[in-house]
């Protein structure tokens, strides 16, 4: 899919679903979906969304959260992915990627820090399916979902995707990290599945309660679930913008791509994102049941200024360096050499 034209803000009734964007709450090792309870986790992960977010995150967490900081001001919920490294190709130490917002915002979105962009889809960009398979938000408390896996080695399944920014235009989508330098930055996304199986608020690989029937790449549409997973839910997906263009000059022509996800890996097909619902009372439901409403759901859901959005906070819980130039991935062994 192309960059969204500034010209959606002016036509956004006849599109379906939401789109908004939510700022960077933390930047830590922490996981409660796949490792809760453990401080540290594994590796660094890049956190948006309400402030109930710990290393356990039990119970209901639209109720325990105070703020957000997502724009969708009822929305408690948090999104999270790996975080994404540059590792120098001479000596093999480890930088921080910045995140910048994804462009362009639609009205009133302007002033996230950092952060993604969050969208729910109730069938595709251009339409909603609700008469026909009305879709179901994601109510009961406690329920949560990843995508990918870092342990991936192979092509990751459609909807994990790269794109290359250049010239504020997005190239191709790539299952991989992309080959050469990108000036704008390089953008990702996490398309995770719509068919929940109506039981299991999560299961043992927090996967297989849910359930893909999307075979394309982009938004598109989504057909019908399948008996072993009825219920439809709304196609929840991010879209991060890593500002790689300060390390361009440090990656030599013709070399291997050097960014690695925070766990390391091989490749970019580790590529992996985590949802905790966390929306407050029937909220979500209210902007699924709209027909034919992007960004907003035709005013059912309050929103607040980022500027708002950005004061959210949570405290740091894993007290190590996350960012500068690092011999060593948090998490990881140590190299032997250090920037000079």
């Amino acid at each position: 899919m192309k960059s969204l034209s500034p010209v959606l803000a002016l036509i956004a009734p006849v599109y379906a679903g939401l789109r908004f964007p939510c700022s960077t709450l933390t930047i830590q090792r922490l996981d409660p979906v796949v490792e809760p309870g453990s401080i540290p986790a594994a590796h660094v992960h890049h956190i948006v969304g309400g402030n109930a977010f710990n290393a356990t995150m039990e119970g209901d967490v639209g109720a325990r959260a105070t703020c957000t900081t997502c724009q969708m001001a009822d929305d408690f919920s948090n999104y999270w992915t790996a975080h994404l490294y540059f590792k120098d190709p001479t000596n093999g130490t480890y930088h921080r990627v910045p995140v910048i917002p994804v462009q362009p915002l639609l009205g009133g979105s302007q002033g996230a820090q950092g952060g993604l962009t969050v969208y729910y889809t109730q069938f595709d960009l251009s339409r909603d399916n609700i008469k026909k398979q009305p879709v179901k938000s994601f109510q009961p408390v406690r329920f949560r979902m990843t995508v990918g896996s870092p342990a991936a080695t192979s092509e990751p399944r459609i909807g994990l995707r790269y794109q290359c920014i250049n010239d504020n235009n997005r190239g191709a989508e790539m299952s991989d990290f992309p080959p050469k330098t990108c000036n704008g930055g390089i953008f990702t996304t996490h398309h995770f599945p719509a068919c929940w199986d109506g039981k299991n608020l999560d299961s043992p690989d927090h996967q297989s309660h849910m359930f893909n029937t999307v075979n394309s790449d982009g938004f598109p549409n989504a057909p019908a679930c399948p008996a072993s997973h009825p219920v439809r839910m709304p196609q929840v997906t991010y879209e991060t913008v890593w500002d790689t263009s300060k390390f361009n000059a440090l990656w030599p022509a013709g070399t291997p791509n050097p960014y690695v996800w925070s766990f390391e890996g091989t490749s970019g097909y580790g590529t992996h994102a985590d949802y905790m619902f966390g929306w407050k009372g029937d909220s979500l439901q209210r902007a699924m049941d709209k027909s034919e409403c992007f960004y907003d759901g035709c005013g059912a859901l309050n929103k607040q200024a980022m500027s708002v959005a950005n004061k959210c906070t949570i405290p740091e819980t894993i007290h190590e360096e996350t960012e500068g130039w690092l011999s060593v991935l948090p998490g990881g062994a140590k190299h032997e050499h250090s920037k000079q």
